[in-house]
């Protein structure tokens, strides 16, 4: 079951700009935007007939300091993505609406949890903004000794090859920056190249197992999903089968 939605009414008017590479970051500015921890912009761009819908991957704090959010979005035949890499420059103008059902907002005063973050390919992009959230947490917790209180954070990310594992130096900048708070496991399907010495210590071949997963079961941790639908709905069905309450699995899928 997925969490609560928290959803913005309306068009947003923002302008942006893009880095034309095989998966581009695209960020958008606005003064109307406000701190918001949601997951999905809905992109209406003028000339285009179809919508694009885009899953956020910077943190809220980006938005609340920066006024800015970032996207990341794959070279694909879909009109708005080859708007996004072919067309899009700095200061195009599109209309946005943003929403989402999959996010997480902790008050100061909830209780601490700890997070399994579980991706398949592109569906590290929601789970990476979960991910800079709970970091940015932590920092707020260190610096201030307020806030909200993070318990760990474990990633499990799949992927076929290294060279398919997105945001590989951000994800392990973070762990190195909390290695008692945050862990990550990397898992590669069809590896075909030599690993680097880098990576090496966080590479697991073969897919994520349900072991992996149910060794991290307790009523203090919220379970985030995304990946492909099989995917999701394998572990998704495991962690109801563990006992675990749906309102702490999350989940969403891409297509």
């Amino acid at each position: 079951m997925a969490c609560a939605a928290v959803l913005v009414p309306g068009l947003l008017r923002s302008s942006s700009g893009t880095i034309c590479s095989p998966a581009a970051s695209l960020k958008l500015t606005s003064t109307a935007l406000r701190h918001l921890t949601l997951t999905r912009v809905d992109f209406f761009i003028p000339g285009v007939s179809v919508v694009g819908g885009f899953s956020i991957c910077s943190s809220p704090r980006l938005l609340e300091e920066e006024r800015m959010i970032e996207l990341a979005v794959k070279y694909t035949n879909h009109p708005p993505a080859l708007w996004i890499h072919n067309q899009c420059t700095l200061d195009s103008e599109v209309a946005v609406r943003v929403g989402g059902e999959f996010f997480f907002d902790p008050q100061p005063a909830d209780a601490p949890r700890n997070l399994v973050l579980i991706a398949g390919g592109v569906g590290i992009n929601p789970l990476l903004s979960i991910l800079r959230h709970a970091a940015d947490l932590h920092r707020e917790w260190a610096d201030k000794g307020g806030g909200y209180e993070m318990g760990t954070i474990k990633l499990f990310y799949s992927a076929q090859n290294t060279s398919e594992l997105l945001f590989k130096k951000n994800i392990l900048d973070l762990v190195n920056e909390f290695p008692e708070k945050i862990v990550c496991r990397l898992h590669v399907t069809k590896q075909t190249t030599q690993i680097s010495a880098e990576l090496k210590p966080y590479i697991t071949e073969g897919r994520i197992t349900e072991k992996e997963i149910s060794d991290h079961v307790s009523k203090e941790t919220l379970f985030y999903i995304c990946g492909p639908p099989p995917m999701t709905d394998f572990f998704s069905k495991q962690l109801e089968n563990s006992r675990v309450p749906p309102e702490h699995i999350c989940f969403e899928k891409w297509w």
